[in-house]
């Protein structure tokens, strides 16, 4: 419990203190399966698109996926939270032909102390506003999936390990 509110501060610390510049923000704090804490994602909206910050524990060590779902919810085993997030209609994967869901991001590696540190950019995704905000009316969530992407159209990733709902820091 003490982590858990360790972590959360922390992280409501690093959105106030970066991005004084930015337009916009946001977090998820993520649970896994179990419901025990699988750490934070903070976002940061740039110019053209929304830098994440990833810090996570508790997972399996190897590569995972990392994705932005359509629903902010994580309900029902994570199920609630839908499919990856595609307002453009998209095909899947960061090396499809015509472009990649919204929601498709880089992989993941969790060392053999089930923990991960991950930025990546995606030009493709704004905290509101633009073609795919995260704050649209039903919301969204990051989902972490047990194994790693193909970046293909037949993603590979397998079930959902670890959830957490974007929330608007700013």
């Amino acid at each position: 419990m003490i982590r858990s509110d360790l972590m959360m501060g922390a992280a409501i610390a690093a959105v106030m203190a970066g991005g004084a510049s930015a337009e916009s923000g946001g977090m998820a704090m993520l649970k896994g399966q179990d419901g025990q804490d699988a750490g934070h994602v903070i976002l940061t909206e740039g110019p053209g698109g929304t830098l994440f910050h990833a810090e996570l524990v508790g997972l399996t060590p190897g590569w995972h996926s990392f994705h932005v779902h359509e629903v902010g919810s994580c309900e029902e085993g994570f199920d609630a939270a839908g499919d990856h997030y595609n307002p453009d209609d998209k095909g899947h994967g960061l090396l499809a032909e015509d472009g990649a869901h919204a929601g498709d991001l880089p992989n993941i590696h969790v060392n053999a102390n089930g923990e991960a540190m991950a930025e990546f950019y995606s030009s493709r995704l704004t905290i509101a506003g633009g073609s795919a905000p995260l704050m649209d009316e039903d919301g969204s969530a990051i989902i972490i999936h047990e194994n790693a992407d193909s970046y293909q159209s037949d993603a590979g990733a397998g079930g959902r390990v670890a959830c957490g709902v974007i929330t608007q820091t700013k």
